[in-house]
């Protein structure tokens, strides 16, 4: 039945999505509903699969309030903002009966998954109770969200699990093991009404990037880099989104500027505006049903006269698809990112493209948990994290740059592209499509494909 109701929800969203697009975004009533029950089918179908391919029978998550672990956030309800008090949530497998129970040793249930198995009249001391279900169980291995190189992994306190190995005794602290791949597992893994819900999500991101790099918010001469990043955080506002990080807005020209990486993630130093000819760029994302979407696509002013970019823009547009391809295609379970990213380059720069490849997981968070492909500062890979393997039914964001020399600007610009994709295990596929061409203020196109 619960499916049944997701699926109708699916179904009516994507309806109005084709009659009213950004229109169509849920109230949050609405939101609650599908979140609750994409959580129950995520825990019914995700974490026994993880905690069987992982050799874990019992997974121990502790939070105080307002110092959430990354990880218990997103097993929350929609309704619960925070924890409560002390939340401890504990999943235990049976690796033999291949059975899972979950439960919240806590003042409350949480949810309609966690039951409360704690009575606090009946034993005052919650850690104890802990103790009394461990011990009860008698597991093989005690996970818990411990980890040196992935932070999304590394939520509990070093108080909580002082306690933790206080109250459970040398006999069972002995069993304590890191949760990091269980924990990155439940993080990157998505499923598939997840996944009808992102392709909508994206789609209102790219009309919002769309509607922002258009002749409606931008006036050649006028408008400002800064006066297109806040009208993006006040449509986000307005559309009862949010957004995970500050929008930029960025211009290249034929200018003597070079590009700079450093520079383009920090201030600039003056408001800069926006002029016929110009070439410009955004990074953009927001958060919409607990999923995240990071995007960066390019726009040309049209200049008088004109009804197209010039065609070495366009050919510079070319290259940055074509390091998409090159990229994607490498895509393989098993492989670590730096494997991914090692070969990548190495086509690229064969084929004459000079790339730079920084390709990040996204999902409950922008920078989300699983493996590093690049950092633009890191280009012959990225200890420890970029070692991570690439697992299936996983989802990031493609983010790269190629640079291209124009002539007739007497310099290299940088075609800086980002688009979230989904990774079947088999072939990448962009969620919602990707920029195919560039945006035109001045007229309105259709800019994406397959």
């Amino acid at each position: 039945m619960k499916k049944q109701i997701l699926s109708f929800l699916i179904t009516i969203l994507i309806s109005f999505t084709g009659l009213f697009g950004q229109s169509s975004i849920l109230s949050m009533r609405e939101r609650s509903a599908v979140e609750d029950q994409i959580l129950s089918t995520r825990i019914e179908q995700v974490v026994p699969q993880l905690m069987e391919r992982e050799g874990i029978d019992l997974w121990v998550i502790v939070s105080r309030e307002y110092n959430e672990d990354p990880v218990i956030e997103t097993f929350l309800p929609s309704t619960w903002l925070a924890a409560r008090r002390r939340t401890i949530l504990v999943f235990y497998y049976d690796l033999k009966s291949k059975k899972l129970e979950s439960m919240a040793v806590s003042r409350y249930d949480v949810g309609n998954v966690f039951k409360s198995v704690w009575n606090k009249e009946a034993q005052p001391d919650q850690w104890a109770r802990l103790a009394e279900i461990i011990a009860e169980k008698d597991p093989k291995k005690i996970a818990v969200n411990k980890s040196k190189y992935f932070g999304l992994a590394d939520g509990i306190t070093a108080t909580d699990l002082e306690d933790l190995q206080e109250a459970i005794g040398n006999k069972f602290s002995k069993r304590i093991v890191s949760a990091e791949n269980l924990a990155i597992g439940w993080l990157e893994t998505r499923i598939p009404e997840e996944m009808e819900y992102y392709q909508h999500i994206c789609k209102i991101a790219h009309e919002i990037i769309a509607e922002g790099f258009s002749s409606k918010v931008i006036t050649p001469g006028i408008t400002s880099t800064e006066d297109v990043v806040w009208w993006y955080r006040e449509r986000i506002r307005e559309l009862k989104l949010t957004t995970w990080f500050h929008p930029s807005v960025s211009i290249q020209r034929a200018d003597p500027e070079s590009f700079d990486h450093l520079r383009s993630f920090s201030e600039r130093p003056d408001q800069q505006i926006i002029q016929r000819g110009d070439l410009i760029h955004v990074d953009f994302g927001i958060t919409y049903l607990r999923l995240n979407t990071d995007t960066q696509q390019h726009a040309y002013v049209l200049k008088i006269g004109e009804s197209d970019a010039p065609e070495y823009l366009k050919n510079a547009f070319k290259r940055g698809n074509d390091l998409q391809d090159i990229f994607t295609s490498r895509f393989a379970v098993g492989k670590t990112g730096n494997e991914v990213l090692k070969a990548s380059r190495e086509e690229a720069i064969k084929q004459g493209i000079t790339p730079s490849i920084y390709t990040h997981p996204i999902g409950y968070h922008g920078h989300a948990a699983g493996t590093t492909l690049g950092m633009w500062d890191s280009q012959d890979g990225v200890p420890f994290t970029g070692d991570y393997p690439l697992h299936a039914n996983t989802a990031y964001s493609i983010e790269l740059n190629a640079a291209t020399y124009i002539e007739e600007w007497k310099k290299e610009i940088r075609i800086m592209l980002e688009e979230d994709a989904f990774f079947d295990g088999k072939s990448v596929r962009y969620i919602n499509g990707r920029q195919k061409k560039l945006l035109l203020i001045g007229t309105v196109e259709s800019h994406l494909g397959n």
